[in-house]
This record gives C-alpha cells, sequence and structure tokens, in this order.
C-alpha cells in the first residue's frame, strides 16, 4: 500500500506534506542517522514505511530472523515505499538498516536491549545496541518525519492487569504520538476487550481493514469491533490525512489488518497454547515486556 509522507523540513498540507513539529532538528539529529535511501524519500517526498527491529532481536533465531526483516523491507519496496527499518546501534538512532546492520542484530541478539520509550535514552547515553518496540519504533518515526509504521501485532493490556497493572506503553504511545500503526491487531496473548477499551480512552482510532472485527494476530477476528472500517487503502489515508493534518490530533491511529483466511491459526490450538504459556509464565515469574518479543 502506497503510504504518502511528509518531509522533514517543509509545512503541512495533504498534497504538499508538511512536518508539523516545531521542534527543533539539531539536538535530534546529532544522535540519528538516516539511511540514504529514507533521507532521499524524505526529501523528495517519497512515501516512507517504519518498520520496527525487535522482530529481529527478540521474535525469531538466526538465521530466520535476518531472513524475514530482508523479506518484509522487500515487500514494501515492491509496492512502492521506501523501508525504514529503526534500530539503536552503539548509541546511534538508525532510521534505514543496511544489511550489514540486520545481519549485526540478527547475530549478535544477546548484546542487543529491547528498547521501549523508557530506555531510548540510556541506550544512547552509554552507547548500547538496542531494538525498538512498538513504542519507540513510533516515537522515532514521528521524529524523523515518518507518519506510518507496519509492525505484527500491538502490545495491549495484558490478562490479569487488574491485579498486575501489565499495559503495554504501545498504548500509552499511540495516544501520545501522531503515526499510524498497521499490524495484525494485537498480539493474541493478550487481553483484547481491555486493550480496546484502553485504546478509547486514548482516543485512538481503530480501523479495520475490509473488516468490522479486530484482528488478533495469528486469528483474523476476535470478536470485538473496530470503531470504523475502512475498504481501501485510500479510504484509511483519507482518515490519516484528516487526523494528522486538519484536525491536528498528537495521537496516533491503529490500522488492524487481518491475516487471510486461509493462512489464519486454528482458534481452539492457539487458545490452549496461550493458556499454557500463561500457566509457565506464572510459575517462572516472567513479567512485564518478558512476555512478549
Amino acid at each position: 500500500r502506497r503510504c504518502v509522507q511528509e518531509t522533514v523540513s517543509t509545512q503541512s498540507t495533504w498534497g504538499k506534506i508538511i512536518r508539523m513539529e516545531t521542534q527543533t532538528q539539531s539536538d535530534f539529529t546529532k544522535l540519528i542517522d538516516l539511511s540514504e535511501d529514507v533521507r532521499e524519500a524524505l526529501n523528495n517526498r517519497r512515501p516512507i514505511v517504519a518498520l520496527e527491529s525487535t522482530i529481529i532481536t527478540h521474535g525469531m533465531e538466526y538465521p530466520q530472523n535476518k531472513e524475514t526483516a530482508l523479506s518484509v523491507e522487500q515487500i514494501v519496496r515492491e509496492n512502492g515505499a521506501v523501508p525504514a527499518t529503526i534500530a539503536i546501534i552503539s548509541g546511534r538512532i538508525k532510521v534505514g538498516l543496511t544489511n550489514d546492520d540486520i545481519e549485526f542484530l540478527s547475530k549478535n541478539k544477546k548484546d542487543v536491549r529491547k528498547c521501549s520509550r523508557r530506555d531510548l535514552a540510556a541506550v544512547i547515553a552509554f552507547k548500547q545496541h538496542g531494538s525498538t518496540t512498538v513504542a519507540a519504533t513510533m516515537l522515532i518515526a514521528q521524529m524523523a518525519g515518518i507518519r506510518v509504521f507496519v509492525t505484527g501485532g500491538i502490545g495491549g493490556v495484558h490478562r490479569g492487569a487488574e491485579t498486575t497493572f501489565d499495559i503495554s506503553a504501545d498504548l500509552i504511545e499511540l495516544g501520545t504520538t501522531p503515526v499510524a500503526v498497521i499490524s495484525a491487531g494485537a498480539k493474541s496473548i493478550l487481553d483484547i476487550p481491555k486493550t480496546l477499551e484502553y485504546l478509547e480512552t486514548q482516543g485512538v482510532a481503530v480501523l479495520g481493514y475490509q473488516t468490522d472485527d479486530f484482528p488478533m494476530f495469528f486469528i483474523s477476528k476476535s470478536g470485538y469491533k473496530v470503531s470504523q472500517k475502512v475498504e481501501n487503502a485510500q479510504e484509511a489515508a483519507n482518515i490519516i490525512k484528516t487526523s494528522f493534518y486538519d484536525l491536528c490530533f498528537r495521537n496516533g491511529i491503529l490500522i488492524g489488518v487481518p491475516v487471510p483466511a486461509e493462512e489464519e491459526a486454528n482458534g481452539e490450538k492457539i487458545q490452549v497454547a496461550i493458556e499454557q504459556a500463561i500457566r509457565e509464565c506464572d510459575e517462572q515469574k516472567i513479567t512485564g515486556p518478558n512476555i512478549t518479543p
């Protein structure tokens, strides 16, 4: 899907996308390295799609992690946009990774810290390596002038959150950062109705791409309704434009794209696996960000 993005230094209109932030670039640009492809796309107002990097370091083993990252980037290119995978290497924020960067992250997983918003300052200050979660990717993408981000599944409200208060920072970021996040819904291990309630409280529009039903990562339908169905990419783009550029809303948008029916998992088997995983987490006292990749 073609995602039209704003440039780093122009003023905002739909036909002539501009940067809304008044933040000066000098401080941020001291920390960030834009790839040549991303820099050129920003300067020429070409569509850019941000991608996270925790799937490389915390989601899969080598070489599947590397192959998946490169494959996702290629899919973005084939659909007319520029991929901008985001990570931190030696304290430098990278927006757009080289193949060598992806190889490094794929092979050195144990040396790479999983970074949400709270972790960024420490990882940068200590010149460490970091892979970005949904929250951190959103934040950096917005700072770089990128408005569309694609991921597998967002974090959310964990089951039992009424006693643990375990709520992903992804939801907070969606409530405060104007980036459109396109995903296959929320991770299946989460409490989906509570996640949707929290997003509503944050004022986040939850769109369903050709569906009224919020997708559940491995499964196309969760049984819970989205706030608005969109039939095609143009309708989604119109809502993004109206929210970010006309109304100047400062929160994000979540667009759920369900896994194709012929590729979705068996819902009953997934539920059994989730319940077993939750029991094992309880037994091993695994909590917080360690529960999900």
